[in-house]
């Protein structure tokens, strides 16, 4: 395949990677450095590509591999500055009450999905907000269609034990 094709994919799909990988880190600048790497990995593997393949599918596999490295090295590093901790604020207190509500809303959603383990937020993430088939993201996770499915059904059954007994505000249009 071509270098022009390749342009055209990273058109197509470096914004949707790069969204991707930022639900799962929740920090721009590893979603930047992944979806950069994932990109450069793609690249190098063009060539052998079959014409057929689902190149969405492929990028997604790339993109998890490339963060379950990263979450595995986060980890060690993680343990060696076990001291260091760092608090997120989202919340503007100037801003309305319904701003309030929605930021607070958002942060629980975060934390609870970000304690999710791996595979399953993963899953979760591929499905719900990528909208990927099980079977792709078997094949991103190295699992069967099944086991992507139970993952995603596992990732949902804690999402709403964790955010049971909390309201969540209606947003009206949030597209």
């Amino acid at each position: 395949m071509g270098l022009e094709p390749f342009e055209t994919v990273v058109a197509a799909h470096h914004a949707e990677i790069y969204r991707y990988l930022l639900r799962i880190t929740w920090r721009s600048s590893d979603a930047d450095d992944l979806s950069q790497e994932t990109f450069l990995r793609a690249y190098r593997a063009w060539d052998a590509l079959d014409g057929g393949a689902n190149v969405r599918a492929w990028l997604f596999t790339i993109a998890t591999n490339l963060a379950r490295n990263h979450f595995r090295s986060e980890g060690r590093r993680r343990r060696a500055y076990a001291g260091v901790s760092g608090v997120r604020t989202d919340v503007d207190p100037a801003s309305p009450e319904d701003a309030r509500r929605f930021h607070e809303t958002r942060a629980l959603v975060e934390r609870v999905v970000d304690g999710l383990p791996l595979k399953q937020r993963v899953a979760f993430v591929l499905r719900k907000l990528h909208d990927l088939e099980y079977e792709a993201i078997g094949r991103s996770l190295e699992c069967s269609p099944e086991s992507a499915r139970a993952h995603v059904f596992q990732a949902l059954k804690k999402i709403r034990h964790g955010l049971n007994g909390h309201e969540l505000p209606m947003m009206e249009s949030v597209r």
